[in-house]
């Protein structure tokens, strides 16, 4: 893993200390938004992390403008055997996928007051294991940072998935 990457990893061990061994519910949700509120030092640092991933390119995301996104850190000891993904949506829905193990999003919309992840405001969402939905970003640019225990996300459509960007992304 690249020093980036490592970083980054470090950044989130807090949020990855809590949600280990936790129950991926609602519960959690509130746990995370009470712990680490988008006013936060760490929150405020995850944003600022992905805003500079992005814009130094080292975070690899791939796609169209409306729906770009990728793999940062692949599952392993430094993540608990998480991934940690980075989607960036604009007015954007799809495609549809579900999680095997559950999802826990940290939602960092561009403008907070109107920015919404399938309807979740600035914070926390989690999805518990075996859930399903097709992802929206309404109200402008919303970025979103995911753990994924083991890495597991099945989508529909095959040629839907978001490649890797965890070995250095596109390399343009």
């Amino acid at each position: 893993m690249d020093e980036n990457r490592t970083q980054l990893a470090a950044l989130l061990a807090p949020v990855r200390d809590m949600i280990a061994d936790a129950p991926w519910d609602e519960t959690l949700a509130e746990r995370l938004n009470a712990a680490f509120p988008p006013e936060s030092d760490l929150f405020r640092a995850m944003e600022a992390a992905c805003a500079k991933g992005i814009e130094q390119g080292w975070m690899g995301l791939q796609g169209e403008e409306v729906r770009k996104g990728a793999r940062v850190v692949e599952p392993g000891p430094a993540t608990g055997g998480m991934s940690v993904d980075v989607v960036q949506l604009i007015d954007y829905s799809g495609p549809h996928h579900s999680h095997p193990n559950g999802e826990v999003c940290a939602v960092m919309p561009q403008d907070p007051s109107t920015g919404r992840f399938d309807g979740n405001p600035q914070g926390w969402a989690v999805y518990p294991p075996g859930s399903a939905h097709w992802p929206k970003g309404e109200g402008g640019r919303v970025r979103i940072l995911f753990f994924l225990p083991d890495g597991a996300i099945s989508y529909t459509e095959e040629t839907a998935s978001l490649q890797s960007g965890a070995e250095g992304g596109r390399g343009d």
